[in-house]
């Protein structure tokens, strides 16, 4: 049973928003764009094992894509999560082409694609702190003590990939390719066959989960070294995003392209959210998408759908949830 929906990850939203945010000649701006890509390739990667996902008996797993839970400072963020009464299973899906090394010598990650060689960070290592992290979840709410375990699957048909070193035989059995992942799951079934988790025990789980799940706005900014005054504000036109618009006759108007739109503010509010924070006030709202009046930007938030909590000065509004 699918509890969380695959969506966009928020990562990858978040990257997007990043870059039309960001000036061209910021100095992490191609890092950023380097990265996207590869969030871009690994989401069409994680789409392509839903055929997979399928095929599991629906009343026996619970599955949560695209998790990001806190961590102290950082984000965790698992791209799926499969729940069953007898283990639980992390999933990081990877859809580079080419020739993947697993060097478990040296802890890293190879790709050789057409001549040219990339080192990446471990997936192992990613692994085990998803399998420690969701161990200390399960303790420090009062589950019961289910085994954890962590699979990085390729998604890509036709990459290959090896693993090599003195620890080849402890991470083999944790890489495998999409179209053997069943296979895996039928050896996890044998392995695990003891239920721990009562039924009640895994939706009050997904429940949490869900709950804690979060966007890790602070996260991105942190790791690229990036400041608020480094992003550009104001509500960009729909049709070039390097041009900022203005209020005219109660529509917004592209100056350079000498068109108008009734509800360009609305990407400004997304953007603003998943960069900036997860509440607006009025204020804010005016001082990002520059606006001097109080009441013209009342009436765009209250058009938003947003929700809302507080009176006047003092209100704060905020995208609506997602029923899960």
């Amino acid at each position: 049973m699918v509890i969380k929906e695959r969506t966009k990850p928020l990562l990858l939203l978040i990257l997007e928003a990043l870059l039309r945010r960001l000036p061209l000649s910021h100095q992490k701006y191609q890092q950023i764009l380097e990265e996207h890509g590869r969030r871009q390739a690994g989401y069409q990667g994680e789409k392509s094992l839903d055929y997979y996902y399928r095929e599991l008996p629906n009343e026996k797993y619970m599955i949560l894509h695209d998790l990001n839970l806190p961590d102290g400072d950082y984000n965790c963020q698992i791209d799926t999560l499969l729940l069953s009464s007898e283990f639980a299973l992390a999933i990081d899906v990877k859809h580079f082409a080419g020739k993947l090394i697993f060097d478990t010598e040296n802890e890293q990650l190879i790709q050789i694609h057409n001549g040219k060689e990339k080192g990446y960070p471990y997936p192992i290592a990613q692994g085990e702190r998803h399998q420690k992290y969701i161990k200390k979840l399960l303790a420090k709410h009062h589950f019961p003590s289910v085994p954890v375990e962590y699979l990085v699957v390729i998604s890509n048909g036709y990459a290959s990939y090896v693993v090599t070193g003195n620890k080849a035989h402890k991470v083999k059995p944790r890489v495998c390719k999409a179209d053997v992942f069943l296979n895996k799951m039928e050896l996890l079934e044998k392995q695990y066959s003891n239920p721990l988790l009562t039924v009640k025990d895994l939706r009050k789980l997904c429940r949490l989960l869900v709950k804690m799940n979060t966007v890790p706005t602070s996260y991105i900014l942190k790791k690229y070294g990036i400041q608020r005054p480094d992003l550009l504000t104001g509500v960009h036109c729909p049709t070039n995003s390097n041009h900022s618009l203005i209020r005219k006759n109660q529509n917004w108007y592209c100056p350079s392209c000498d068109t108008f739109s009734k509800d360009a503010h609305l990407d400004a509010l997304k953007d603003y959210f998943l960069l900036f924070g997860t509440t607006i006030t009025n204020q804010q709202f005016r001082e990002f998408a520059h606006l001097s009046s109080i009441h013209i930007a009342r009436r765009l938030l209250l058009s938003a759908n947003l929700d809302y909590i507080g009176k006047y000065k003092d209100r704060c509004y905020f995208p609506k949830k997602v029923p899960s």
